[in-house]
């Protein structure tokens, strides 16, 4: 393919998931330019992240790999730090298959609603016991210590857990307790 030409924002890929052609469309919406991201990996240079602040763009991208598969895939909304600040973006994908290669294109367009500092760093709502078990969680405690220590199950203790990853829109409890310091969030000591 030859040089790739738009007004709009486009980015391509290829199988290998690294950046072949980034655009000057891409270089005015992010400040980032195309000797910047050309030949590094996409996941690199977008570093999207989902509202609550999850990680979108990683080496194992599921968007890439269900378009390369030939799966219709929806447009996603990403938050992105640009030289010109925090931007809410979407991204698009079109899969063109060509004899020898797959190429992936990306246009990327500023979402109506931009993204605020505040926007991804919002605080979640947890109920007290929530913020009791995570307040554990950070120090390190382990499941069946803290479902002794509140006189709980274990069970429970698993489902109050899996609720707090659900607010805070992450997938394990290593990632919440990092979430919860970053956010800096007021847990709660139980009562002894």
């Amino acid at each position: 393919m030859g040089e790739l030409r738009s007004g709009a924002a486009v980015f391509r890929t290829a199988s290998d998931h690294r950046i072949r052609d980034w655009n000057p469309g891409c270089e005015r919406l992010t400040g980032i330019t195309a000797a910047e991201a050309e030949g590094r990996p996409c996941w690199e240079v977008i570093a999207g992240r989902d509202a609550n602040g999850a990680t979108v763009c990683h080496p194992g991208c599921s968007i890439a790999r269900l378009a390369q598969q030939g799966w219709p895939v929806r447009c996603t909304d990403l938050h992105m730090r640009t030289r010109f600040g925090p931007k809410r973006l979407t991204l698009s994908t079109i899969v063109i298959r060509q004899e020898t290669e797959t190429m992936i294109l990306h246009p990327l367009r500023e979402s109506a609603e931009p993204a605020s500092a505040n926007s991804v760093e919002r605080p979640p709502s947890l109920t007290r016991r929530q913020r009791e078990i995570l307040y554990l969680l950070v120090e390190g405690i382990r499941v069946n210590q803290i479902a002794a220590r509140l006189t709980l199950s274990e069970t429970t203790v698993r489902n109050h857990i899996r609720a707090i990853l659900r607010g805070l829109g992450v997938h394990s409890q290593l990632e919440a307790v990092a979430r919860a310091r970053a956010l800096a969030l007021a847990l709660e000591e139980p009562a002894a």
